[in-house]
C-alpha cells in the first residue's frame, strides 16, 4: 500500500460524503441548537476500544472549545470501562438531550435514548433518526470521516446561537452582523426571520470545511509521504525486535492517541496509551506538574528500542516536549505529528520523524493527523 494510494480512496470518499450530507448537517446543528438552549446535553457513547476515542473525543470538543468565540457546551463520554454502555445511558439521558452513538453494537444503547425522547445519531444502522455512513468499508476511512462530520457538528451549532429566534421557543428577531466571528462563517449573518437562508449558509460552510480537510489532508500526507514511510519503518522494526509503542497527546489528542494505541492492539501490535490511566495522570500532575505527566511514564514504561509517538497540534505543548527529550534520553525512536509551523517540536528536531500538518484550525489539523496515524499503522502492516 503507497501513501498515494491511501490519499485518493480518502479523498473521493470525503468529497462524496459530505456532498451527500450537507444538508442534513445544516438540519441537524438547528436542531441540536434548540436542544442545547433548552439545557440539554450532547451523550456520546461507544463499546469498542475505537469508538470509546471517538465518544471521548466529541464530548472534549464541546465541553473544551478551543475557537476563540466558542461557548462550552454540555458533554458526556461514555464507554465500557463505565459499565454496560445502555445502563449508564439510562441513568442519565433526559428528554432534552442529544444521543451519539459510534459502532454497530450501540442499538440498545440508541433505542434506550430514543425511549427518553433523545435526538438520536449514529453512524450504523441502530435505529437512530439521523444515521450518517461514510461511503466506504474501510474501518480507518469511516472513522476519519465521522470525526470531521462530529467537529463540523460542533463548529457550526453555533451558529444557531447568533440566530436564537431562529430557536424553538423563542421570539427574539434581532438582526445584525456575525461580528469578529465572521471569518471563521463567510456567508453568515444574523437573520433571524429566515430559517432557510441560515440552513443554506450552513450548508455551504459544510461544503467548505469538506474542502479545506480533503486540502490538508492532501498537504499531510503528500509533503511527509517519505517521513511517514520511514517513520513506519521505524515502527516495523522496533516490533520485530520486541519492542512497543508508546502514545500520548492532550485533549483532543489524546484520544487519538487512544484510537491509535487501539488500532496497533486490534493488530496484535504492543501499545500503550500513556493518557489512559487518569489515577497515574492525577498523581503526577498533583505531585509534580502537568509538564510531567508523561515523562515519567516515559520513565516507567520506556526502553531502548521502543517507539514513542506523540500528537500535538502546536508542537509546544510542555509536557509533549519533555516526553520527546526523556524518550531520546533512553533511546527510544521519536515520531511526532504537529499542526501549525511544527512549533517547537519541529524548530529544534526534537523527534526524529516529524509530520507537520500546516494549518492553525485545531479540527481540521486533528482530522488530517488521524488520516497521517492511519497511514502509518497501514504501512507498517
Amino acid at each position: 500500500m503507497t501513501v498515494a494510494a491511501l490519499l485518493s480512496e480518502r479523498t473521493e470518499s470525503g468529497a462524496r460524503f459530505f456532498e451527500e450530507s450537507a444538508d442534513g448537517l445544516a438540519r441537524l446543528c438547528h436542531l441540536m441548537a434548540e436542544r442545547f438552549a433548552r439545557g440539554g446535553r450532547l451523550i456520546a457513547f461507544g463499546r469498542s476500544p475505537a469508538a470509546r476515542s471517538d465518544a471521548r473525543h466529541v464530548a472534549v470538543e464541546f465541553v473544551h472549545p478551543v475557537i476563540v468565540g466558542k461557548r462550552a457546551l454540555p458533554a458526556i463520554g461514555l464507554a465500557g470501562e463505565g459499565g454496560d454502555v445502555a445502563g449508564q445511558v439510562g441513568l442519565i439521558a433526559g428528554p432534552d438531550d442529544i444521543a451519539m452513538g459510534f459502532g454497530a453494537d450501540c442499538e440498545d444503547a440508541v433505542g434506550l435514548a430514543r425511549e427518553r425522547g433523545c435526538l438520536t445519531i449514529a453512524f450504523a444502522p441502530v435505529g437512530a433518526e439521523w444515521r450518517f455512513e461514510p461511503p466506504t468499508d474501510d474501518p480507518y476511512i469511516r472513522q476519519e470521516l465521522i470525526e470531521t462530520l462530529y467537529h463540523v457538528l460542533w463548529e457550526l451549532v453555533h451558529v444557531f446561537f447568533e440566530h436564537r429566534g431562529l430557536l424553538e421557543g423563542r421570539s427574539e428577531r434581532r438582526v445584525h452582523d456575525a461580528g469578529a466571528s465572521s471569518f471563521l462563517y463567510p456567508f453568515l449573518d444574523e437573520r433571524e426571520t429566515d430559517l432557510d437562508a441560515v440552513l443554506d449558509d450552513v450548508r455551504r460552510s459544510v461544503l467548505m470545511k469538506a474542502d479545506e480537510i480533503g486540502a490538508l489532508r492532501e498537504q499531510t500526507l503528500t509533503d511527509d509521504e517519505s517521513v511517514l514511510v520511514d517513520a513506519a519503518d521505524a515502527l516495523r522494526s522496533s516490533f520485530a525486535h520486541g519492542g512497543k509503542l508508546l502514545a500520548l497527546g492532550n485533549g483532543g489528542s489524546a484520544t487519538d492517541a487512544m484510537d491509535v494505541v487501539a488500532d496497533l492492539r486490534a493488530g496484535g501490535r504492543a501499545a500503550i496509551d500513556l493518557t489512559e490511566d487518569p489515577g497515574i495522570l492525577t498523581a503526577i500532575a498533583n505531585d509534580i506538574g502537568v509538564e510531567a505527566i508523561f515523562s515519567r511514564q516515559v520513565i516507567a514504561y520506556g526502553v531502548a528500542g521502543d517507539v514513542l509517538l506523540a500528537l500535538s497540534t502546536s508542537g509546544n505543548s510542555r509536557n509533549v516536549i519533555e516526553a520527546l527529550t526523556e524518550a531520546r534520553r533512553r533511546g527510544l525512536a521519536t515520531i511526532a505529528l504537529v499542526g501549525y509551523d511544527g512549533g517547537r517540536v519541529a524548530g529544534e528536531s526534537l523527534a526524529d520523524h516529524v509530520v507537520v500538518t500546516r494549518s492553525e484550525h485545531i479540527p481540521r489539523i486533528q482530522e488530517a493527523q488521524a488520516s497521517a496515524y492511519h497511514a502509518l499503522v497501514e504501512l507498517v502492516g
